[in-house]
C-alpha cells in the first residue's frame, strides 16, 4: 500500500452543498465542515491540485459552503455544476476537469456528501480506471449510518481506501519536522484537534 505525496495527489471534494449537509445525520455537521475546511486548507498549503464540484445548486442541495469558496476561490469560480448525474466521474465536464488537474497523478483524495450517493460511485469507478483513492470518512456522511456502512463496504470491495483527516495528513507528511510539516500540523491543530470534544 503506498504512500500518497502531494505531488503524485489530486483532491476532489464533491457537493459540500448548503442543503446536501443536512441529509447528513450519522455523525455532526460541525465535524464534516471542520473536515472540509482542514482538507481545503491542506491542499492549499501544499499546492495539491483541487477539482470541485456541486449538484443542482438552484434546488434543494444549494451552492458548496461558505468556507470553500474562501479558502480556494479559484477552484469555487471554476468548480463543476452537474445537472443530476450521480456518479460525477460520469459527467464530462468533471472527468476532464479531473484529468487536467491530475496530469500523471494516480492518487485521488475524495470527499463528499452523501457517501452512498455521491461519494461510493465516483471512488469506484476512478479505481476501475486505475486510480488509488481515498474517502476521507470524517469529511462527509450519509442521511443513516446504515447507509454509511453499506457505502463504505461497497467502496472498499470495489478497492477504494477509506481513512480519516488525521490518518491521511500523518500519511502524506510523514514528519511534523519538516516545512510542511509545520504547515500541516497548525492546520490540523486549529480545524481538528481544538475541536475535540465540540461533537457529541
Amino acid at each position: 500500500m503506498k504512500h500518497f505525496r502531494k505531488e503524485d495527489t489530486v483532491m476532489l471534494l464533491i457537493d459540500h452543498q448548503t442543503g446536501t449537509l443536512q441529509w447528513c445525520a450519522n455523525r455532526p455537521k460541525e465535524m464534516i465542515i471542520s473536515r472540509t475546511i482542514a482538507l481545503a486548507r491542506i491542499a492549499k498549503a501544499l499546492n495539491i491540485p483541487v477539482v470541485l464540484t456541486s449538484s443542482q445548486e438552484d434546488r434543494a442541495q444549494g451552492m458548496l459552503i461558505p468556507e470553500i469558496k474562501e479558502i480556494l476561490p479559484d477552484e469555487y469560480a471554476q468548480r463543476i455544476k452537474r445537472e443530476g448525474i450521480t456518479n460525477a466521474w460520469n459527467d464530462e465536464n468533471f472527468k476532464k476537469a479531473v484529468l487536467e488537474a491530475a496530469g500523471s497523478r494516480k492518487n485521488v483524495i475524495m470527499a463528499g456528501l452523501t457517501h452512498d450517493v455521491c461519494v461510493v460511485y465516483p471512488s469506484r469507478s476512478m479505481v476501475e480506471e486505475g486510480f488509488d483513492v481515498q474517502v476521507v470518512i470524517d469529511a462527509g456522511g450519509s442521511p443513516t449510518q446504515i447507509a454509511d456502512d453499506v457505502a463504505q463496504n461497497t467502496w472498499e470491495n470495489a478497492g477504494v481506501r477509506t481513512t480519516t483527516i488525521n490518518q491521511l495528513v500523518a500519511d502524506m507528511i510523514d514528519s511534523w519536522a519538516t516545512e510542511d510539516g509545520e504547515k500541516a500540523v497548525q492546520i490540523i491543530f486549529e480545524e481538528v484537534i481544538s475541536k475535540i470534544g465540540q461533537f457529541v
